[in-house]
């Protein structure tokens, strides 16, 4: 991570895994982080202690007198009342207000454009379980980039120093923008989850279920990344084995029903991408589609 050639001040509010995280990257990218504020005196306490010796607030209405970006990293439901709080009574003109938020639009940060300060929001496309993941996963992720007026640049300059990408989105295309990365991410860990427990029922311990399938999911995300999704797609459907889909079918009875109707769901896209490649026939796509309707939801 190259250091920035314009520094500023940072005050965090909300001093979580992303704010604390967030706030480890600008001081390595070399900006000052010069005060932070979180109603947990825990999560205050722990950012300290990475941060270094700087003013600390339970009351989010304090940090803004201390920097001239104000990064609010709080969960996605109190942004527009920590924003509140944290500009009530000070002139923001000057200065600069942002949001993490996934699916949040500007409007979160109405306060503070009607206090004068300029508005955006920039969230990083990845997942973070700790601290020190989520320092080491951000550099090189893309961040979606919602600014209101004068604040594009000031937005994407801070993202290149966090290491990041800026893709920039409007504040209407945010939902589908956050709900496409909760699929990508939220809902293949919920995916494993059932796969992890149809290995269970075989006979498998979690950790040999485990060891069993990362490394085929691991394959297919290298395939992803060197040639697409459809060209990508293989098994059963891809190839129009259809008997190998009834074996599944009576595998099925005696299954979970979740796994049940998520497969047959799964099933018919992955039918259409099969087609999309172009190894499946329509006729042979009717009777796969056939078979999957036979699925008890």
């Amino acid at each position: 991570m190259t250091k920035t050639k314009n520094p500023m001040t940072f005050a965090i509010i909300g001093t979580g895994m992303v704010g604390t995280a967030i706030g480890i990257l600008l001081k390595k990218a070399g900006h000052l982080v010069s005060a932070l504020a979180d109603t947990s005196p825990a999560h205050l306490r722990r950012a300290a202690a990475r941060l270094g010796k700087i003013p600390t607030f339970h009351d989010p209405g304090k940090p803004a007198a201390y920097a001239a970006c104000l990064l609010i990293t709080t969960p996605d439901d109190i942004i527009a009342q920590a924003c509140a709080q944290a500009v009530r009574g000070v002139d923001m003109r000057g200065k600069t207000v942002f949001h993490m938020s996934g699916a949040g639009g500007l409007d979160l940060l109405e306060s503070a454009a009607q206090a004068g300060a300029k508005v955006a929001c920039i969230h990083p496309l990845q997942s973070f379980s700790t601290i020190e993941g989520a320092v080491q996963s951000i550099p090189g992720s893309y961040f979606g980039v919602t600014a209101g007026r004068g604040a594009k640049a000031l937005a994407s300059a801070v993202v290149r120093d966090l290491g990041g990408i800026p893709l920039v989105i409007t504040s209407g295309q945010k939902p589908l923008y956050h709900l496409a990365a909760c699929m990508a991410s939220n809902y293949l860990v919920s995916l494993m989850s059932l796969v992890e427990s149809a290995y269970l029922r075989v006979g498998f311990s979690r950790k040999d279920a485990r060891r069993a399938f990362l490394p085929l999911v691991y394959g297919s995300l290298k395939n992803i990344e060197a040639h697409g999704c459809a060209k990508a797609l293989t098994g059963p459907i891809a190839r129009s084995d259809a008997g190998t889909i009834r074996k599944h079918m009576q595998a099925l009875a005696e299954a979970p029903p979740e796994i049940a109707s998520v497969y047959a769901e799964l099933g018919r896209i992955t039918v259409k991408l099969a087609m999309e490649k172009g190894t499946l026939k329509p006729d042979q796509a009717k009777t796969i589609t056939g078979l999957l309707k036979g699925v008890k939801k």
